[in-house]
């Protein structure tokens, strides 16, 4: 039996989403710029990505089954958790890690990384 892979949005270092049968992995999310604000803006930024690439692949914010959070200072936790429990709906709350850790860029202060599926 064979199973279909599809890549979208590749470039050499990565896809910016895998879907495997009827499951999405995005790659990590991050806000744009060098001035890219505080970790509220960063975390809206980083989840209207993360909105616009689940609809690009076919599902959508209900339908994410983890996610994992990558923040540079834990103590941007509350902050954080206020803008993502006013984006995840009601009773759709994925299974979730949050982390603190070194972010590829002094700039950035959260990022996102999801696996959800189609149906």
């Amino acid at each position: 039996m064979t199973t279909q892979i599809e890549r979208i949005d590749v470039t050499p270092r990565m896809s910016k989403i895998v879907r495997h049968e009827n499951i999405v992995y995005l790659c990590g999310q991050t806000a744009k710029g060098a001035a890219a604000g505080d970790v509220v803006h960063q975390t809206h930024e980083v989840l209207s990505r993360v909105d616009t690439l689940l609809a690009k692949a076919g599902s959508d914010r209900s339908r994410i089954l983890t996610a994992m959070i990558f923040l540079r200072n834990i103590r941007d936790f509350a902050a954080m958790n206020e803008v993502w429990e006013s984006w995840v709906p009601a009773g759709a709350a994925p299974a979730r890690t949050t982390v603190q850790a070194h972010l590829a860029s002094e700039e950035l202060l959260v990022e996102v990384t999801i696996t959800a599926t189609i149906s």
